[in-house]
């Protein structure tokens, strides 16, 4: 396997941010040789963390699960509060463009590039799933919309919705002060349409801190829209469960949910059928 941290030096001053000293940097989980007859699904894995921070439990974890399966895998550490939006929607942009422009070196079909998400990290992925074909996303980084556009989006128990059921923190650290301006904007079931990629969202039924009404009411966005979407709730669970397994839960205490862990291989069939 080829494991490297590229730092990505994102033009940000194009876009009119004032950025914080952090670099994001992409992780790659390469599977060798990369030159081989088929090319392999990338998938551009981004953890969650409310926009405060980024999760170990669901970056390294889940990308050596889709080496696994066969796929090139991607980490984004991404920018977070006291960055604010849209910096990190640029970063993986500029990710999703970089992996692309590596497609040949590497081994990937550049029409199977995936954005994956965990809560916040899901909102992430599904804004660029939504906003790629947006000037504000593409043009500050001297790019087309063609070149950040994901193929696919993986949600799990992603932060969509800023009304009712919205994961409040997530927007605070996302939105700045520019909260009140731009909170209608970010939440994605109001933006959704037939410029979104397919779709595979999981979530447990019993999720408190990002509540399940978050995945169906982007579901029924994408349903009115034609997206090809799939959906799987689970009935029990906490909210962050990565894996599901020993390996990533969150404390010693913390028991496995088995019943959640299919997930991981339903995303994979899913993959291989787009």
């Amino acid at each position: 396997m080829i494991c490297d941290k590229i730092k990505l030096n994102v033009p940000y001053e194009n876009a009119g941010i004032q950025k914080q000293p952090y670099q994001p940097e992409l992780h790659t989980y390469l599977l060798e040789p990369a030159h081989v007859p088929m090319k392999r699904p990338a998938v551009i894995v981004c953890p969650g963390g409310g926009y405060g921070f980024t999760s170990p439990r669901e970056g390294e974890p889940v990308a050596v699960q889709y080496n696994a399966a066969g796929y090139q895998a991607f980490v984004l550490w991404y920018s977070v509060a006291p960055d604010v939006w849209p910096a990190a929607l640029l970063e993986l942009a500029y990710s999703v463009a970089y992996v692309r422009s590596h497609a040949e070196e590497w081994g990937i079909d550049p029409d199977k590039i995936i954005v994956a998400g965990f809560s916040a990290g899901g909102h992430l992925a599904a804004s660029l799933a939504t906003f790629w074909d947006q000037e504000f996303v593409w043009k500050p980084l001297g790019l087309t919309g063609d070149m950040v556009r994901p193929n696919g989006a993986i949600l799990s128990y992603p932060v969509i919705t800023s009304g009712e059921y919205a994961h409040r923190g997530s927007f605070v650290n996302l939105l700045g002060e520019r909260y009140e301006e731009l909170l209608d904007y970010v939440s994605l079931e109001k933006q959704a349409g037939n410029q979104n990629p397919p779709t595979f969202i999981w979530h447990t039924y019993s999720d408190q801190a990002v509540p399940v009404e978050n995945s169906l009411f982007f579901m029924e966005a994408l349903r009115k829209a034609n997206v090809p979407a799939e959906l799987h709730i689970f009935p029990e669970g906490p909210h962050g469960l990565s894996l599901a397994n020993r390996e990533t839960a969150s404390s010693l205490e913390e028991k496995e949910y088995t019943a959640v862990q299919p997930w991981m291989k339903l995303s994979c069939t899913w993959i291989q059928g787009l």
